[in-house]
């Protein structure tokens, strides 16, 4: 049995160990530390089996999109799920309740940079669709967008500017 609830305080070290056996290196924990402490709107959610163990975890984070500052447009990043527990339906149920609840926050769209496999089955298509264009160096198929609200992005285009924390990855 999987649960997914928000981050709260006492869960950062198991988050950072999620993140570390997923990506096999110590740089998505350090990010995701400097969300933490500053990043607004921060949405961090985990994932526990039954022993209450965190199996995996995922961030949603503010980024402006050209000279639009008032959007609220987030990015999903980084998500992590421990090697024992991928292709067991633990990033899926990471990302459906991360949408939902980026919705119940009212943002408008997400972006995200990962595989063109994945993503798109959340309703994910290519964000050069919407007129957004990615700050790396990644093929247009892997950098991907979706509205939460409808229509939310028409009129907007832009290269999309993460936080300043991710500079440091």
């Amino acid at each position: 049995m999987q649960r997914v609830r928000p981050e709260r305080p006492g869960d950062e070290s198991a988050i950072a160990q999620v993140n570390e056996a997923a990506f096999g290196r110590p740089d998505e924990a350090q990010l995701v530390a400097a969300l933490r402490a500053a990043a607004s709107p921060f949405v961090s959610l985990v994932a526990e089996d039954a022993d209450s163990a965190l199996t995996g975890h995922i961030l949603f984070s503010p980024v402006t999109v050209g000279d639009e500052e008032r959007l609220s447009v987030v990015a999903l990043a980084p998500m992590a799920v421990i090697p024992a527990r991928q292709r067991s339906g633990v990033g899926t149920a990471l990302v459906q309740h991360g949408l939902s609840a980026c919705r119940a926050i009212g943002v408008g769209a997400i972006v995200v940079l990962g595989h063109a496999d994945y993503y798109p089955r959340f309703g994910f298509a290519p964000a050069s669709r919407f007129g957004l264009r990615c700050p790396y160096d990644a093929p247009d198929e892997a950098f991907m967008a979706i509205e939460l609200i409808a229509g939310y992005l028409e009129g907007i285009e832009g290269t999309v500017a993460f936080h300043a924390a991710f500079a440091d990855l």
